[in-house]
């Protein structure tokens, strides 16, 4: 499809909020597409998202969950977490897989890419399909208290139907992984 290359908003000013280790937040003064001032906040992600759907040969996946301190409630979710840009981001992928679940695949495929939140930030995801898999030690880091389920991959998408799973690079994977399956993919 077609759409206009140049930006329509135009930054006057900007002065940066709150910066961490991951995440830092700009205010911009801006003149928004209509011509008129205004003001715009962006956060900024240092990593990459990165998410991971491992799929055993008889279709069962693994969940992984932990309470959320930012939703300050439990979540079932995917393997998932961030890779340093500039790093391959399979490598990171791999690496989460392990950490969290204890789990190794020999085959891996690019699902999706996506922006998480493109109203107000800049956060790029990658999700994974990890098959062939293999068990080892999980090496969780001590800021997760991680509990880690293998549960049937229609169980999985039943349970984003009802909403019990709301996390979106979760939700994501589980319907692509659904049409994939569906249309005969996989």
């Amino acid at each position: 499809m077609h759409h206009p290359e140049e930006n329509p908003w135009k930054i006057t000013a900007e002065k940066l909020v709150y910066d961490n280790p991951w995440i830092n937040l700009t205010e911009y003064q801006v003149i928004n597409p209509s011509g008129n001032p205004g003001i715009y906040g962006k956060v900024h992600f240092k990593n990459i998202a990165i998410g991971i759907i491992p799929l055993d040969d008889d279709f069962n996946t693994y969940l992984v969950g932990q309470y959320r301190f930012a939703l300050s409630q439990y979540s079932w979710e995917i393997p998932e977490g961030g890779g340093p840009i500039g790093i391959n981001t399979l490598d990171s992928a791999k690496r989460e897989l392990l950490e969290e679940t204890g789990l190794k695949a020999d085959n891996w495929t690019e699902l999706q890419r996506m922006h998480l939140s493109n109203s107000v930030s800049d956060e790029l995801c990658i999700i994974y399909l990890a098959r062939d898999l293999k068990q080892f030690e999980a090496e969780p880091e001590d800021t997760e208290q991680l509990i880690v389920n293998k549960v049937p991959f229609e169980d999985v998408y039943q349970m984003v139907c009802r909403g019990e799973i709301t996390d979106s690079v979760a939700v994501a994977s589980i319907l692509k992984v659904k049409l994939m399956i569906l249309e005969g993919k996989l």
